[in-house]
Formats: C-alpha cells, sequence, structure tokens
C-alpha cells in the first residue's frame, strides 16, 4: 500500500504543472485542437499528442515563474494565441487559406485607408457563422470565465464543499491524470519529435530559396497552428527582405553604356513544367506540338536541341532566369541586376504579363518565393512599364491581357522608334494537368496509351498531360500570330521539366528530394527551347538570323539567358559577358552545367551516352 502511495504521489507530480495553471492549458489546448481541426489543410489527429506536449511544455516553464511575472507572461501567450488564431481562421473562411507570407505581405503593404475599406467590406457579422466563430465563441467563454474568477476574488467566495472528499477525489484523480499526462507526452514526443526537427531546420535557413526547397521534402514541417504559421510568414519576408535589399543595392549600381536598339521587339515565351520528350517538336510520337511543327518543318523555328534548366523548382529558375547571375559567379543571384531593368535603362519599353506571378491571398509559398523579387514596389518600378493584373484559369487569358494591352496604346510597336521587350510567362503544363486546358480542346484519351505497366489512371494523367501540351502549343501560336507582320523576335523557353511516367517510372510531377542522376536531369532538367523570327525581322537581321543558325546545337544551361536577351539588344553595360552568349562567337561551350548546385550534366550526359555504347544501343544523331 506504501508503493501504491508513492506511485500515485509521483504520477500526481507529473500533473503539477497543469495543475498549476488549469485554465491556461485547458483553453490553450481547447483553441489549439479546434483551429488544428478546422484550420489545418491536413488535419492530423498526431497533431493533438503534438499540442498537448508543446503546451505542457510551457506550463514546465510557468511553474518555475513567480506568480506575478506569470500571470503577464501567460497574457503575453493568450494575445499571441487568439490573435494568431482569429487572423488565420479568417484567412482560411475569407479565401480558402491558411496564414501565408504572401498574406502578410499585402497586409505590410496596405495604408490606412485600404485597411478600413477591406474591414468594411470583409468584417460583418455573418462570421460568427463560420468556423471563426468557434475561435471567438472559445474566447467569449475564456474571457466570462476570467472575469467571474476575478469577482470571486474580490468577494472572497467561498464554495462550501467537504475538503476530505475533495482530497479522496484528489488521490484518484491526480494519478489517472498523470497517467493520462504521461501517455500524451510519449506519443506526442514519439510521434512527432521529427516535425519539431523540421520546424527547427526550416526555421535556420538564411536565404528563402533554401526555405521553399525544404518544403518540398516529403518530412517538411507540418505547421499545425496557427502561431506558427503566422512565425513561419514572418520569418519568410524577413528572408525575402534581405534580398530584395541587395537586389535594390544592385540596381542602384546598373549602368547601361550604350544600347544600339537591335532589336525593336524582343519576345520573351516562358513556359511552365514542360516534359521536353512529350514533345513532337522533340520527336514524340504523339501528335502534341502540330503547330509548331509545322513552322520548324518550314524554316521558321529555330530549334535548339541540348537545353537544361539550373533547378527543377520554378521560383529557382526565374530567380537564375531573370538575374545576369550565372551559376558559378561570385556572390548570390541577388547581387547582379535584374535583365528587365538593364532593358528598361536602355530604353525599352518592358511588358510583363503572367500568369502565375501576381500577389494572392491564397499564394503558396513557391509561389512567394518566384515572385517577390517581382512584385516588390522598387523593383517592379525598376524592371517594368506595363503589367496585367488579374491571373486566368487558362492561358488564353494572357492572350487577352496582350491584346487589350495593345488596344489601349499601353504597348506599341507601330513607330520605327518603339523599342520593346515583351516578356509572357504562361501557366503551361502545370499540375493538374487537367486543370490546364478546356474541356472542348480534348483530343488525347486514356484508351491510346497501350503502355503495360501503367494503370488507366496513370494512362489518364499521362492523357491530361499531352492535351495541356497541345493546348500549350495553340497558345504559344496565337503568341507568334500577334507578331507575324512585325519587326520581331520570339524566343520560347520553359522553366523546367516534369515526370510525366518517363523511363518506366509510374511518377509525374517532380522529385524534389531526389538525387540528381541522368534519367532525373532527362525527364526534369532538359526542356524545350526554340526562337522564332518573324520575316521582316530575318530580312533586316541576315547577321543574327546566322549567328541563331550556328549555334542551335550548343549545350546551353538556360542561367545564361540573360546575356543573350542583352546581345539581342545591342545593350552595352559591364555585366554582359560574351562567353555566356549562345550566339556570340566567343560562347563558351565547355562550361559546366550545373544542376541544383550540386551535378553537372555534361558528365551525367557522357556517362550516359558511354553506358549506353557499352550496352550496344545507337545513339542519336
Amino acid at each position: 500500500m506504501k508503493y501504491v502511495r508513492l506511485l500515485g504521489r509521483l504520477l500526481g507530480y507529473v500533473f503539477y504543472p497543469i495543475q498549476k495553471s488549469p485554465a491556461f492549458f485547458v483553453f490553450m489546448f481547447v483553441l489549439g485542437y479546434v483551429c488544428n481541426r478546422l484550420g489545418t489543410p491536413t488535419f492530423s489527429e498526431l497533431g493533438i499528442f503534438e499540442l498537448f506536449a508543446d503546451i505542457y511544455l510551457l506550463c514546465i516553464i510557468l511553474s518555475f515563474i513567480p506568480w506575478r511575472a506569470r500571470r503577464w507572461i501567460k497574457g503575453v501567450v493568450y494575445v499571441a494565441m487568439y490573435l494568431t488564431s482569429v487572423v488565420d481562421m479568417y484567412c482560411t473562411v475569407k479565401f480558402g487559406s491558411t496564414f501565408t507570407p504572401t498574406m502578410l505581405l499585402l497586409m505590410e503593404e496596405t495604408t490606412g485607408s485600404e485597411a478600413t475599406e477591406f474591414l468594411k467590406s470583409y468584417v460583418d457579422w455573418s462570421l460568427l457563422r463560420t468556423d471563426l466563430g468557434w475561435v471567438l465563441l472559445i474566447l467569449l467563454v475564456h474571457v466570462l470565465y476570467n472575469v467571474f474568477m476575478l469577482m470571486a476574488r474580490r468577494r472572497k467566495l467561498r464554495l462550501n464543499m467537504d475538503m476530505k472528499l475533495i482530497h479522496r477525489m484528489a488521490s484518484v484523480v491526480l494519478p489517472l491524470m498523470g497517467l493520462v499526462s504521461i501517455y500524451m507526452l510519449e506519443q506526442g514526443i514519439a510521434k512527432r519529435a521529427e516535425n519539431k526537427k523540421a520546424f527547427v531546420r526550416l526555421m535556420t535557413y538564411d536565404n528563402i530559396g533554401d526555405v521553399e526547397h525544404e518544403l518540398t521534402r516529403p518530412d517538411k514541417a507540418e505547421l499545425y497552428l496557427p502561431v506558427y504559421r503566422v512565425a513561419f510568414s514572418f520569418f519568410a519576408n524577413q528572408l525575402a527582405a534581405r534580398q530584395i535589399d541587395k537586389l535594390i543595392e544592385a540596381t542602384g549600381k546598373l549602368r547601361v553604356d550604350s544600347c544600339s536598339a537591335l532589336s525593336r521587339n524582343i519576345v520573351l515565351v516562358i513556359g511552365e513544367s514542360y516534359n521536353k520528350h512529350h514533345s513532337q517538336l522533340y520527336g514524340y510520337a504523339k501528335p502534341t506540338t502540330p503547330r509548331q511543327a509545322g513552322r520548324a518543318e518550314k524554316g521558321e523555328l529555330a530549334v535548339f536541341d541540348d537545353v537544361v534548366s539550373p533547378w527543377n523548382l520554378t521560383s529557382f529558375v526565374f530567380k537564375h532566369l531573370f538575374s545576369l547571375y550565372t551559376v558559378g559567379d561570385s556572390g548570390e543571384w541577388c547581387d547582379y541586376p535584374l535583365f528587365p531593368e538593364v532593358f528598361r535603362k536602355a530604353g525599352y519599353r518592358v511588358t510583363f504579363i503572367t500568369n502565375q506571378f501576381l500577389p494572392q491571398a491564397r499564394e503558396a509559398v513557391y509561389d512567394f518565393s518566384g515572385g517577390f523579387f517581382l512584385n516588390n514596389p522598387v523593383l517592379d518600378e525598376a524592371q517594368f512599364d506595363v503589367r496585367n493584373t488579374s491571373l486566368h484559369r487558362y492561358d488564353d487569358g494572357v492572350l487577352a491581357d496582350y491584346d487589350r494591352l495593345l488596344r489601349r496604346g499601353e504597348i506599341s510597336l507601330d513607330s520605327a522608334a518603339d523599342r520593346n521587350l515583351i516578356i509572357m510567362h504562361l501557366k503551361g503544363q502545370h499540375v493538374a494537368y487537367d486543370a490546364r486546358f478546356p474541356a472542348s480542346r480534348r483530343k488525347f484519351l486514356q484508351s491510346q496509351y497501350m503502355i503495360p505497366n501503367l494503370t488507366r489512371h496513370d494512362r489518364q494523367v499521362m492523357a491530361h498531360y499531352d492535351n495541356a501540351t497541345l493546348y500549350n502549343d495553340s497558345i504559344v501560336d496565337e503568341i507568334l500570330r500577334r507578331f507575324e507582320d512585325e519587326d520581331a523576335i520570339v524566343i520560347y523557353v520553359p522553366d523546367h521539366g516534369e515526370e510525366c511516367y518517363g523511363d518506366g517510372l509510374r511518377v509525374y510531377g517532380r522529385l524534389h528530394s531526389a538525387e540528381v542522376d541522368y534519367r532525373l536531369a532527362h525527364e526534369e532538367f532538359e526542356i524545350p527551347f526554340w526562337i522564332w523570327c518573324s520575316r521582316a525581322y530575318a530580312e533586316a537581321h541576315p547577321g543574327v538570323m546566322q549567328a541563331i543558325a550556328g549555334a542551335k546545337g550548343r549545350p546551353l544551361m538556360t542561367d545564361r539567358l540573360a546575356h543573350t536577351l542583352l546581345s539581342l539588344a545591342g545593350i552595352a553595360c559591364p555585366y554582359y559577358r560574351e562567353e555566356s552568349d549562345v550566339l556570340s562567337p566567343r560562347y563558351d561551350s565547355l562550361r559546366p552545367r550545373v544542376l541544383k548546385n550540386s551535378v553537372d550534366y555534361n558528365k551525367l550526359k557522357v556517362e550516359h551516352e558511354n553506358e549506353q555504347r557499352a550496352a550496344g544501343v545507337a545513339q542519336p544523331r
């Protein structure tokens, strides 16, 4: 009996931290559970164990703090938890997304009058009938409880209870609660320790790109509470701000020595998630790019056959694509100017029409990471004269935006004095593939894919991807049609490739955490790339046409594309390097093409070709 009492006492000690701050524990646990249950996109019951462990740890810390200081600390925690919960749940209700870095960015850029208008438009009594009402109800009950306890202390109320009965109940209840606490803590530590490690890892990176890459890992942190999501948003914005400061500093140092406006109208079309080996233009069996193939047969397209992307993440690619930095240079990408800034300073009118990178509340961290340097007010003004203001379900909306801007006179191609750089950024073949094309444009069916190891679902996904590629072909062709009667050159490049059941692997999308081998590079880093010139341009620039024809077989990684764009415009500045310009006779074809800052694609390709020769497989010419 003595040992039973001792065991009961020890178990009671386990429950002591909660007993010391019961109201704090109960209200914070209920609040956390409700937010985890209603607000988290992928609710996990395991989050309850982590929640218990988190609040229990706080209670342990509070138990060592004197009462006067403890109540102030509790007050700070209450404000933080309720405020972040209300904001996060409001975002979930109104925008269909928990709190994101972009939401914080938009809040920081909102003026007082805009905030007032927002509150008038989006805050009303109907919110009480949504999931936000549960958070507000918990807050109300908590306030009433505190008011009651305050009144009870002031009036020195005493409840008429049998103290012996209370002691007997405590001797039974406290050990039981101690057992429950041990179980919850064991579950929280055993099953959620990895999540805590992932969260610490996430919050210790020193640039936003690494943060984004971390979030592609299968063991990424689950930000299961609003306070974690808000803290992460502040952290992500802080990292982005550091790179913004560097970019603004680089902008201040930018100098253009001269500009001959060699090419009056330069159009850069940026695609998305384009698997080169699903393109008819590159030998794919199905007619996914009939319009491009037709133009290539007529000699209109200069098709490059050895082009790779430095990354398989859009945001990483955009940073390398827009910056005059190339992989291997000293410093970071943000230490160098962005090529639209150079064009604008050289006298070009720069237009950016995007179907992805406009700031919006539901924007994921990937889009935030890829677009923050395009949407920052200072850098936006430095880079662009004209921009679109809305995103579209399909990429024909990009065409409509261009036509609208042209009608309004914001884009002018008429005068010989006009100098235009027009950048069009498409959704292309971004997942989900069936959402990238209208149902009326469906041509390929799953029954047309007789591949033995693929399931019906796999074949359907592949058909969707090919339909998206076919639709993209029509959009790109429509862009070319708009410049056929102009003096214009158009460059098409997607950001990166995409897995789509290549090489017998039953997977689509991208394998972000995988080590880069040749198979992965073949599917996710090799990309289509071509240059089209109007008839007027070809006649006016025979030297450029000759340079393009001679460059088609050269190896290229798209981190160097900005240098080619500068040469096409005839812009001379300290950042331009001929060895990085694929059209220059001084182009360095032997430069390593390093993928994900880890593997040289050139070596992977040679090793693969040697393996194929050893196996007696014929090599393509």
